[in-house]
């Protein structure tokens, strides 16, 4: 229905995080279909992530932008918090560009910057591809370099391009929904995590199982518990994921022409 509707078939999806909706609005002559429009896909249930589809052009490129995601702590199991995966390939999207929104706790990484995923940790002890194994992906798929070294150094020479500072680390995926204690942060940074967020491992996880080539980017948008004065909530995260937005949209607009030119696997 997607494909039909908008004439176009996307080479990029883009998924959105947490405050991130902005984003989309620089999508070209975007045609949008609500998550709840689809069989078998509920709505969202969190600030942030509106729960849609949007097909359309980047800079001339054909992309399927996803604006909000579904999570595990929202109660959906993996069938549901992958799906939009599965759409974004079988549409034709053979490269996933994810975004998402976390909590900072390598020093340099303060709210407002922004992070090139390199490498993650799964700590959500669940595992996105327990069960049947899908159609068209891998049993066991290799993890050893679960970002694609391709699309990194194109990720580094727009933003170096654009003047904008984006260094690489380390995921840590939890569960959530509740935020990290201090000693969680502290296992965390001794595990080897430079942030800390509360998805992206599973998409990643069922992409690679597909053969998808694969790009994150993280928003730091609170230091992580222990690591500041106050609080954490979700309202700051909402806060600095739009006032950095603004810089990460620029950033891929930019970035993905560039995408088309590193070759897919």
């Amino acid at each position: 229905m997607l494909f039909g509707r908008a004439g176009c078939r996307p080479r990029v999806h883009l998924v959105l995080g947490s405050g991130l909706g902005a984003v989309a609005k620089r999508l070209e002559d975007p045609v949008e279909v609500p998550f709840h429009e689809l069989p078998g896909f509920p709505a969202t249930s969190v600030e942030g992530h509106a729960g849609s589809f949007l097909i359309g052009r980047t800079a001339g490129v054909p992309v399927l932008v996803q604006a909000g995601r579904y999570h595990y702590y929202e109660g959906f199991g993996t069938d549901v918090v992958a799906a939009p995966v599965r759409v974004g390939r079988a549409l034709g999207a053979r490269t996933l560009v994810l975004t998402n929104a976390v909590g900072g706790i390598r020093r340099d990484l303060v709210p407002g910057s922004l992070m090139l995923v390199d490498d993650h940790i799964n700590l959500m002890f669940r595992a996105p591809l327990a069960g049947p194994v899908a159609q068209g992906e891998a049993r066991f798929p290799d993890m050893s370099r679960p970002y694609d070294a391709a699309l990194l150094a194109a990720a580094e020479s727009a933003a170096l391009r654009a003047g904008t500072r984006l260094p690489r680390g380390t995921y840590g995926a939890v569960a959530g929904p509740n935020f990290e204690t201090p000693a969680e942060v502290r296992a965390l940074r001794t595990a080897g995590a430079d942030v800390v967020g509360m998805s992206t491992v599973p998409e990643v996880t069922v992409a690679r199982a597909g053969g998808q080539r694969v790009l994150a980017f993280s928003i730091v948008t609170n230091l992580a518990a222990g690591l500041g004065e106050g609080a954490v909530d979700h309202e700051g995260v909402i806060a600095y994921a739009e006032v950095a937005g603004g810089t990460l949209g620029a950033l891929l607009e930019a970035l993905v022409p560039a995408l088309e030119g590193t070759g897919e696997k």
